[in-house]
């Protein structure tokens, strides 16, 4: 169809467009001729169908969602119905009605994402849920508290679900947070009070440490020391700032004390030392005694080594085990001898063994007079018993008497 088709220009300029409800009026181009008159008007007509294409364009492109396009489908719409154009008008209208069904498609589509969006969050906050449910019976309070934040941030991100359920999972993720929070300023409360517990504990050992610095009573002080670190380990940390403090005054009053002992102890070796010389060679006269050839001579000259080994005063303390082991060593050979000899004749064994002698004589005095008997009778079976008793008499009584040879020797 022409533009003439959709229009008129009246004598007087008057532009008519036609509609389904009759003529209706546009406009005048009184100026110019009624071709230039429905010229000018069907250009507008031409800048709403271009409007319209675009629209059509984006709609079905869903570069507008469904609300908004219906929005801007509406205000088109009635700028179409109303225009001051020549041309299709009812044809636009139509364009536009068409696209209504393709709205409806959009929000079934939109509809189906939105349900699988929502499922897709509830999965998700179901397990922020249940991973923040547990960390709160956790006690894991240093990285604890960041993976709680972690979670929340999580939660905000994530689209609202069916309110019932929004609010069901969002009471116990909140009830979570608020357990382990609790849980978490309890354990720190409690902590900061041991830590002030163990500082006024420690600002008391420190005075204490401070106070023995001074002292040249080497071995009782030395053993306070031990004492005071050993109530320092069990009282546990301070406040780290004042903790390391107290700590630099307790380590320093015990250097100070150690330092001045290992001082006196190295003014001592050296005075020791001429006393070690004078050991060493008492111990070349001492190892000269073994091996013992005469007993009581050597317990003799041990016992004046001994004498002037004590005499010879103490020793610097890195020499004084090897010193006292060769000394001990000369020793216990001497007294092993010595033990020996006394066993030997020990007179109460001694008495034992000759009682144990006289008495396998009597008895073998008597089974050599029965078996001489016996053999006189002709008696087979007395003769060999007593043969066999005889024997076994005797060997004990030779053993018997190698003992009581030892004892007498």
């Amino acid at each position: 169809m022409t533009i003439h088709e959709w229009g008129r220009v009246a004598e007087d300029g008057t532009v008519f467009v036609k509609t389904p409800g009759g003529e209706r009026s546009v406009g005048q181009y009184p100026e110019g001729t009624p071709e230039e008159a429905m010229g000018f008007f069907a250009g507008r007509y031409a800048s709403l169908e271009t409007e319209v294409g675009l629209l059509e364009q984006r709609v079905r492109a869903s570069r507008l969602s469904p609300d908004e396009a219906a929005g801007r489908i509406k205000a088109v719409r009635a700028q179409v119905a109303e225009a001051n154009a020549v041309g299709d008008l009812q044809g636009l209208i139509g364009r536009l009605d068409s696209l209504g069904p393709v709205l409806a498609g959009q929000r079934q589509v939109r509809k189906a994402e939105r349900a699988q969006a929502a499922a897709a969050s509830k999965t998700e906050k179901e397990a922020l849920v249940v991973e923040a449910e547990k960390l709160a019976t956790s006690s894991d309070w240093r990285n604890g508290v960041n993976r709680m934040r972690e979670l929340l941030d999580a939660w905000k991100a994530l689209p609202r679900i069916d309110k019932p359920s929004d609010e069901e999972l969002w009471r116990r993720f909140s009830t979570a947070r608020t357990t382990y929070t609790k849980a978490r300023k309890a354990h720190f409360s409690e902590l900061q009070e041991k830590r002030e517990g163990a500082r006024t504990v420690k600002e008391r050992l420190a005075k204490q440490a401070e106070a023995l610095a001074g002292s040249t009573d080497w071995g009782a002080t030395a053993g306070l020391y031990r004492d005071l670190m050993r109530d320092w380990k069990a009282a546990g940390p301070a406040p780290r700032d004042i903790d390391d403090a107290l700590w630099a005054r307790f380590r320093g009053a015990q250097d100070t004390f150690f330092h001045a002992r290992d001082a006196d102890n190295a003014k001592q070796d050296e005075e020791f030392a001429v006393n070690a010389e004078v050991k060493k060679a008492l111990l070349v006269e001492a190892e000269a005694l073994v091996p013992v050839t005469d007993l009581e001579a050597a317990k003799r000259t041990f016992r004046g080594i001994a004498e002037r080994w004590d005499a010879a005063g103490k020793v610097p303390r890195d020499q004084i085990k090897d010193l006292e082991a060769r000394m001990r060593k000369v020793e216990q050979a001497i007294r092993g001898l010595d033990d020996e000899k006394w066993h030997r004749s020990d007179p109460e064994k001694s008495a034992r063994a000759d009682d144990m002698v006289g008495k396998l004589e009597a008895a073998i005095g008597d089974i050599e007079s029965r078996l001489a008997a016996a053999r006189s009778s002709g008696d087979e079976k007395g003769i060999k018993s007593l043969e066999e008793n005889l024997a076994s008499r005797q060997a004990f009584l030779q053993m018997a008497k190698n003992a009581s040879d030892e004892f007498s020797a």
